[in-house]
């Protein structure tokens, strides 16, 4: 066993080694592949099925990105040409100002739209209604449920980002508008195919396979609350082919990676999420900073989901960390573990 992969085998043994994970899987490659390391924990291993949860965010940025270089989007676009004026209708009156119909492709994509999280936020927030029961919304549900919200600020104000799911559940609908399909038959001409994934797919009905999430230690089954986030938290993977996936991403496979300099603005979200950034569709990590006590060096730009999962490049040392620790009552489990394996690459 090389030191590279002892240093990896340490920490993943001491996150699974927490007596809130039941189950893990972690998945390690350099760009060509020549390095992999794998290890599965509680009886999962590289392909077995993994809720994405926010990862799913990559794959509806990814679709996005391409109708751009197609021509038929800008980020530009006010999301006024896509829907209904009685769909953004007081979407988000912020400070008495009506700012619903200046939001665009941009402000949801980079998370700068100021609008909150009916899932994380107000006092019937919808997770915390699908741990006791399972909940389906629709679009229509969402929308209304966010306009009882407060918006936290005016679009692009002042460098703030805030992480809401309504960003990439109304990019999922602008998808499926400017494709003029649904929004899994768009992933799976844009995304699935090219990439020959054929264990990778967004649940339509109860005979799609969902996976049992943990909530501290009960584990639940939910594919109608799944089945509600699909642009934004709705897909089901592996990490074989997760690793795939996040590869083309970043290397331009499925689409020209200028996009990343041409959006190459990353603003902090909000405290809770410390320190990660949001900027053209992913997360970025800086190791330099505070959060690693100024101990590491090089960013990690990829996506985790709340559900454990995660999905990270480490472009200084050409690593790819993709996995699962599958426990919903603590999201900054998979960011913590991907941090920790990356600044035990440092030497």
């Amino acid at each position: 066993m090389g030191v590279k992969t002892q240093k990896i085998d340490k920490v993943f043994e001491r996150t699974t080694n927490k007596s809130q994970i039941h189950e893990a899987v972690l998945l390690v490659e350099n760009m060509e592949g020549d390095f992999s390391y794998s290890k599965g924990y509680g009886g999962k291993d590289v392909d077995s099925p993994i809720l994405m949860a926010s990862i799913t965010k990559l794959f509806t940025s990814t679709c996005i990105f391409i109708l751009k270089e197609r021509g038929k989007l800008s980020l530009d676009d006010e999301v006024t040409k896509y829907f209904k004026e009685e769909t953004l209708g007081n979407l988000h009156i912020y400070k008495n100002q009506d700012h619903s119909t200046k939001l665009t492709l941009s402000h949801l994509l980079r998370q700068t739209s100021g609008l909150p999280d009916i899932f994380e936020e107000g006092s019937n927030n919808a997770k915390k209604r699908a741990i006791h029961q399972d909940m389906e919304y629709d679009f229509d549900e969402m929308i209304t449920m966010t306009k009882g919200l407060k918006p936290h600020f005016a679009p692009d104000r002042g460098k703030r980002a805030h992480y809401a799911d309504i960003n990439f559940d109304m990019l999922g609908r602008i998808v499926e508008t400017v494709a003029n399909s649904t929004l899994d038959d768009v992933y799976k001409q844009l995304i699935f195919d090219p990439l020959k994934l054929t264990n990778t797919y967004l649940p339509k009905s109860d005979h799609d396979f969902v996976p049992k999430v943990y909530y501290k230690d009960s584990s639940f089954y939910r594919p109608k609350y799944v089945r509600s986030s699909r642009a934004s938290g709705g897909g089901i993977s592996t990490a074989r082919e997760l690793m795939i996936f996040i590869k083309a991403f970043f290397s331009g496979t499925l689409f020209n990676k200028a996009v990343f300099h041409e959006q190459n603005v990353m603003n902090k979200l909000q405290a809770s999420m410390f320190p990660i950034h949001y900027g053209a569709g992913y997360m970025r990590i800086p190791l330099n900073g505070i959060g690693t006590f100024f101990m590491g060096r090089g960013e990690l730009v990829g996506h985790s989901g709340s559900s454990g999962s995660f999905a990270f490049y480490y472009p200084l040392k050409d690593l790819f960390f993709v996995g699962d620790v599958n426990q919903m009552a603590n999201p900054a489990l998979p960011v913590r573990l991907v941090m920790q394996l990356a600044l035990s690459m440092k030497s």
